[in-house]
């Protein structure tokens, strides 16, 4: 049990990590303009951090499980793998440098990339040696070096975005060398075990998931780059300006975020495992997923001006961004459970497809809705995408699968949501009113199976721990 513990925290601290830290970062850094800089830098390098390390914490892990396969090979594979990214990647510092506003902070964005690579390679290695007491530990302490970064370097040094990014890089590299001693990394790395034969088994199986990675960072980041350039000076605000309401606007719909995540974790095994009726099984489960999802996305939907509050008072209008930020981060999660099915199946290709399919609306839709509708239309476009995502894996996952996703209660749960985002945006200050006759409504349909599961956990839990009591 304590093991359990310590890797729930370790997988959700990050998340929790931001949650707690976005309202702090509002008031440290000076406004949206600084706010929009350092999240575009950070979105840049998650970009970035796929293509230079070539995806090579999934083989890292899927070789390293293997038990016929020589660890330190996989290691030094895998840091070699990165060594030859990273030189890619400074050869390519002329074309890095165009990004906007990465100029100045290139040898810092470098820096990240490079700390976040490596400690994913060590995180992952350690937890293909079953090091999960470790990996959780490394979590949590990550979490905190991190928010310790914040004080020393935004509000002690007042440095701004470089502050945030120094501590962003320091965090990562510290959590490296933590894994590194601590999971006793060294005994691994023996360059005289480098594979050419095993380095090409293990890019044949992880680069094909690069496109996968880009294609979701396309539909979940780069809407703050298209807001950037599109609606530099629309409201007398600078593109910046934008971009950090745009971003601030991603810190509700991640409490669905986590939700969903720690619902998906709770049941993903049972999928892989769960043999017989398994149609009946994915199906029973979707139902109480999906209205778990709807009820927290009216609620996140009700609450939004309110919640807001929490932000220093120039972000406040970030409050626009979320109901369909919200809808977009539902559908994520919708999306992560029809993953579950390619995964159980191994069709990681219909992952790869679907998701391009997204990305490939997003551009479409993020040019025209934000010259239609202003900042506004990048979120709506998030939303669009993602949905046409989950939409193509529910179709293709019926050859696999036939998962009775319901669609007459699924579209009547979305029309009342949307009708709710309507009602808030022509009457934003009698919202709070006039949004809670949806938001009760979509409780009462989804009630009974949220009561369900509800019910479901606690029977099981209680018994396991009145047993270990005795």
């Amino acid at each position: 049990m304590n093991n359990t513990i310590l890797f729930a925290i370790s997988n959700f601290s990050s998340k929790l990590l931001s949650l707690i830290s976005q309202p702090y970062l509002s008031y440290v850094l000076d406004g949206p303009d600084v706010m929009g800089v350092t999240k575009l830098m950070q979105q840049v390098a998650n970009l970035l951090i796929p293509v230079v390390s070539l995806g090579v914490s999934y083989a890292v892990i899927r070789f390293g499980l293997d038990k016929a396969v020589d660890k330190s090979s996989v290691f030094v594979n895998g840091l070699a793998t990165i060594g030859v990214g990273f030189a890619g990647m400074v050869l390519c510092w002329p074309l890095v440098v165009m990004i906007p506003n990465a100029g100045e902070y290139m040898a810092l964005l470098y820096l990240c990339v490079l700390m976040s690579c490596l400690r994913t390679l060590c995180t992952q290695f350690i937890r293909a040696r079953m090091l999960n007491r470790l990996v959780a530990i490394d979590g949590v302490l990550t979490m905190a070096e991190l928010l310790a970064g914040y004080v020393i370097f935004l509000n002690v040094l007042n440095l701004g975005a470089v502050g945030y990014l120094l501590a962003m890089a320091m965090s990562d590299a510290l959590s490296t060398v933590f894994v590194f001693l601590a999971g006793g990394c060294a005994k691994y790395l023996d360059f005289r075990k480098f594979s050419a034969k095993l380095w090409k088994s293990m890019l044949r199986y992880c680069v094909p998931m690069i496109p996968a990675s880009i294609s979701f960072w396309v539909i979940n980041a780069s809407d703050m780059f298209f807001v950037q350039y599109m609606c530099d000076g629309m409201d007398g605000r600078s593109g910046n300006a934008w971009a950090g309401l745009l971003s601030t606007g991603y810190y509700l719909p991640q409490i669905l975020t986590i939700v969903g995540q720690i619902f998906y974790e709770a049941w993903q095994l049972s999928a892989v495992s769960e043999e017989t009726d398994r149609q009946a099984f994915f199906s029973k489960v979707f139902r109480v997923y999906a209205s778990v999802l709807f009820c927290c996305a009216a609620g996140i939907v009700w609450l939004c001006r309110p919640l807001m509050l929490v932000f220093q008072q120039s972000y406040f209008d970030a409050w626009q961004f979320v109901p369909f930020l919200v809808l977009g981060s539902m559908c994520t999660c919708l999306n992560q459970f029809t993953n579950s099915v390619y995964v159980v199946f191994k069709r990681s290709f219909s992952s790869l497809y679907t998701m391009l399919a997204g990305a490939i609306l997003n551009v479409v839709l993020n040019y025209f809705f934000i010259r239609m509708f202003g900042p506004v239309g990048a979120a709506a476009a998030s939303f669009l995408s993602l949905f046409l995502v989950f939409i193509l894996r529910a179709y293709s996952t019926r050859g696999l699968l036939e998962i009775d996703f319901r669609p007459a209660w699924m579209a009547l749960n979305l029309g009342i949501v949307l009708a709710e985002i309507v009602l808030l945006f022509l009457f934003p200050e009698e919202s709070f009113w006039l949004c809670l006759i949806p938001t009760v409504a979509v409780i009462a349909i989804n009630f009974r199976d949220v009561w369900q599961m509800f019910m479901m956990v606690v029977g099981r839990f209680l018994p396991r721990l009145a047993k270990g009591r005795k």
